[in-house]
């Protein structure tokens, strides 16, 4: 037979084997792709009957086979396990209602120059990584040129009252003393001025007895001359004449009487400091003087009052004057939060003007975090619903609040990083992260990652 009575017609799908001659032997057309190789492997993998070489046994084929099926199934199984990780993480961020951009944000306090002057660093060791304590000094303003007008002028006054003051005293003192030897004449002129109304009263006294004798005697001889004219011993002139010495004998003791009145007026008077008289007024010369140097001790010591007074209230005035002179002068710049140096706006040595910005300080202690989303999301948040911060560092969630949605508008401006770099969706939300960590050296803002919100949840 020739070499084409040896080769045999099949059709395509077919695939070809060769004997061991050398001729094309076709194989069973219902063979299918892994019907091919499972004849593929049976030519070459050596036959089951015939004794393996290098002395192994039946046993060790079922031994093989497991240990494939094996291999088989912890590949499928490994396969499985990074599909299901790797195809849920995105199925998750889809199914979760969560920001585009996010990133940690903190108020910016903005510190200004209380008055003109110069800028000065503060004293002692430089802050370190700009970290900043609540009333910590910063910088310090100087004016060398403040306005000390009005301190000067009370200063002044306070001089001149203090130098008037020991005048006021010596003269107060001195009055004081003529006053109390006057009130010494007096007394003594009181006191023997009573002696002297006394003495009289006790002279007239004497005088009306005096007096009433004489009436005694003069009544008796008129009673004796009366009984006796009858008889014409006595004569009617003699008569006459002893009636006439009675009657002066009783108004003699009549006008002893009212001196003795008078004298006891003068001495009623007398004890209570009224002096009555012809020849002198109702008080003496000591006791006007004595009255007069009293009401001038009186004015000194009114005016001392007011100038011990006057000092008094200068010496707060220039101590208040003093204060608000070294707060126009000298300025500390202190930190009223805990926080960052974010930005200085001058230097030491510059000169400045009231109210103009020094520098900016992070509010470390108020963190937020600005995110952008989705207008669909935007439109189903409200203030209040609950939200999670997921930094992209990788650190655990931190928990948080919406506290402002100002959508496409303009976003707060005091904030360190301007909302408006989040350009990917033009909606912006912020929320509130008392979690975060920003006191001090580790204040976090700037840091990025993803907002996750959950607003079915109810409001705290």
């Amino acid at each position: 037979m020739d070499h084409h009575a040896q080769t045999k017609q099949f059709t395509p799908g077919h695939a070809p084997t060769f004997a061991a001659d050398g001729d094309i032997q076709s194989i069973d057309p219902g063979h299918d792709a892994k019907g091919l190789q499972r004849d593929l492997d049976d030519q070459l993998r050596p036959d089951v009957d015939e004794p393996v070489s290098g002395g192994s046994s039946d046993q060790e084929l079922p031994a093989r086979s497991w240990s494939l099926i094996l291999r088989r199934v912890l590949k499928v199984a490994v396969g499985l396990a990074i599909v299901a990780v790797f195809g849920w993480l995105p199925l998750r961020a889809i199914w979760q209602t969560s920001s585009v951009e996010a990133v940690v944000n903190a108020r910016l306090v903005t510190l200004r120059s209380p008055i003109d002057g110069g800028v000065s660093a503060k004293s002692g060791p430089s802050t370190a990584l700009s970290v900043v304590n609540e009333g910590e000094v910063i910088l310090r303003v100087v004016n060398t040129r403040g306005d000390r007008a009005r301190l000067d002028d009370l200063r002044r006054q306070m001089s001149r009252l203090e130098n008037e003051r020991p005048g006021l005293a010596a003269k107060l003192a001195s009055a004081q003393a003529a006053q109390q030897d006057l009130a010494r004449q007096s007394s003594q002129f009181r006191e023997g001025r009573m002696l002297q109304l006394e003495a009289r009263i006790a002279e007239i006294q004497s005088a009306i007895e005096a007096a009433v004798s004489r009436r005694e005697e003069a009544t008796a001889s008129v009673e004796r001359a009366s009984s006796l004219i009858r008889s014409g011993s006595v004569s009617t002139v003699e008569l006459a004449r002893l009636t006439r010495e009675q009657s002066i004998a009783q108004q003699t003791e009549i006008g002893a009487r009212r001196r003795l009145d008078a004298a006891k007026v003068e001495l009623t008077a007398a004890k209570n400091g009224t002096y009555l008289g012809d020849s002198y007024n109702d008080r003496p010369s000591s006791v006007q003087r004595e009255e007069e140097m009293r009401q001038r001790a009186g004015d000194l010591k009114a005016d001392l009052a007011h100038a011990d007074a006057e000092i008094a209230w200068l010496s707060q005035e220039i101590a208040s004057e003093q204060q608000h002179y070294i707060s126009r002068s000298e300025a500390d710049i202190r930190a009223p939060v805990t926080g960052r140096i974010w930005e200085k706006m001058t230097s030491p040595g510059e000169d400045v003007r009231a109210g103009q910005a020094l520098l900016k300080l992070l509010d470390c202690s108020s963190a937020v975090v600005t995110a952008n989303v989705t207008e669909g999301v935007y439109n189903r948040l409200q203030l209040g619903d609950q939200a999670s911060f997921e930094p992209n560092d990788g650190s655990p969630a931190i928990q948080g609040t919406i506290v402002n949605l100002t959508g496409s508008s303009g976003a707060p401006a005091n904030l360190a990083i301007n909302p408006d770099v989040l350009g990917k969706e033009p909606y912006r939300v912020t929320v509130s992260m008392p979690g975060i960590d920003t006191t001090g050296k580790d204040c976090a803002v700037g840091r990025t990652g993803r907002v996750v919100f959950n607003y079915g949840a109810p409001k705290p």
